[in-house]
């Protein structure tokens, strides 16, 4: 392809940075824009209680094949949460026996046994296959676990192969600073900011990008917003995507995770920094004092975080509630509540797959007949590593690849 021209790249979260930054480095022009008035997307840190707070990302995932880790400093701290977090788990405020924790070891055991399986036959959700669970006290625990929290998605939503196939794997590293600052600072590059894209015109020889301060010619596009965004339609294409892209896009729509972050400055006696906290009673769970920082932060994922979505009220009184049935604490002070759902610039937190539509990841990659329109960021990560960051900088590294090809 003669990329004379350029080639416009659409929004500057994680795919987009690293699209653009590999295009320039094969001295391509690149046009890279984006809607917010900041880089990064869904990664994202700002100052909670005087310590720095991931809005979004909050991990390097799967760090042994995880592309970022090797774009750290020398002087990043990038902290492996792995060896330092103890898991302390609890049924309606206290703590398990040691009974009931070979049980909830042996549940995890079940789930292997009866997923293995079911991966042989069709796609099914996450939910069906764990009906043999039924009975077992700590299933709706764990399908809370790996489908509301880690998933964004209910189980009975959520593809069980495509589940499978993106299972993360550690080491998980925390950068010191925050994921958000780790990504501004090693994948920086020039960015239009607080330009929205309205509509990509593909049906001349060239491409004719609409935006909110006028148009722009190019050879090429690579699209990078959410498939929240794209199913929205708030980015017009003429002429219309494809039957087959469209179907790709609806059967990847957005799941969410909500972050509810608490002024707490110190654990109570008994428990310590690093603390994963979660209640067989309470569909929410923490991440409490990460790195002794003074904040505990509630996840609240699925259906349950878009309910409560417009209601910060409600989601941080729930939030407060298992905290105090957790560990006795109390606090009124301001919280802290992350808005993925209700930002038009992103509509949810990360993509999942329905059920039946595992494939879907692999066709929405997949590029236009001439190559000239693409799609890339953590949807398309056909990996294993779809949702993450690591996910989204190398689709967006596949999508310049393909370009310059």
């Amino acid at each position: 392809m003669n990329l004379s021209n350029g080639v416009v790249v659409i929004g500057a979260g994680v795919a987009g940075l690293a699209a653009a930054r590999h295009l320039r480095q094969a001295g391509i022009a690149v046009t890279l824009l984006e809607a917010a008035p900041r880089i990064g997307g869904r990664a994202h840190t700002v100052s909670f209680n005087g310590a720095p707070f991931d809005r979004g990302a909050g991990w390097l995932h799967a760090a042994q094949r995880n592309p970022l880790v090797a774009l750290a400093d020398p002087g990043d701290a990038l902290r492996n949460t792995d060896d330092s977090r103890t898991e302390r788990l609890f049924i309606a405020g206290r703590p398990i026996t040691s009974a009931e924790h070979a049980a909830y070891t042996a549940a995890w055991d079940r789930l292997e046994s009866v997923v293995a399986p079911a991966l042989a036959g069709p796609d099914t959700s996450l939910a069906a296959v764990m009906t043999p669970m039924a009975a077992d006290p700590w299933a709706a625990t764990i399908a809370l676990w790996e489908g509301a929290i880690i998933a964004a998605a209910d189980a009975d939503d959520l593809s069980l192969r495509d589940w499978h196939r993106n299972a993360l794997d550690g080491p998980n590293l925390q950068p010191g600073a925050g994921v958000g600052t780790f990504i501004a600072q090693c994948l920086a590059t020039e960015a239009t900011l607080d330009t929205p894209v309205t509509a990509i015109d593909w049906s001349g020889p060239a491409l004719r990008i609409e935006t909110s301060r006028g148009t722009l010619r190019a050879a090429a596009a690579i699209v990078t917003v959410s498939t929240g965004v794209l199913a929205a339609g708030a980015i017009r294409f003429i002429p219309s995507l494809p039957s087959e892209i469209q179907a790709a896009i609806d059967g990847l729509p957005m799941g969410l995770l909500s972050k509810i972050a608490l002024p707490i400055a110190a654990p109570p006696p008994g428990f310590m920094p690093n603390s994963l906290l979660l209640d067989r009673a309470h569909p929410i769970t923490f991440d409490a004092w990460p790195d002794s920082r003074p904040y505990v932060t509630g996840f609240i994922g699925g259906r349950l975080a878009w309910s409560l979505a417009t209601d910060a009220a409600a989601a941080t009184a729930l939030a407060r509630d298992a905290m105090r049935t957790m560990t006795g604490l109390e606090t009124d002070a301001p919280a802290l509540l992350t808005d993925w759902g209700t930002d038009p610039l992103s509509r949810g937190a990360y993509a999942y797959a329905r059920p039946g539509q595992s494939h879907q990841r692999d066709a929405l990659a997949a590029a236009f007949p001439a190559e000239r329109l693409l799609f890339a960021g953590e949807a398309v990560a056909t990996d294993g590593l779809a949702g993450t960051v690591g996910g989204a900088y190398l689709t967006g590294i596949a999508a310049a690849s393909r370009l310059l090809a």
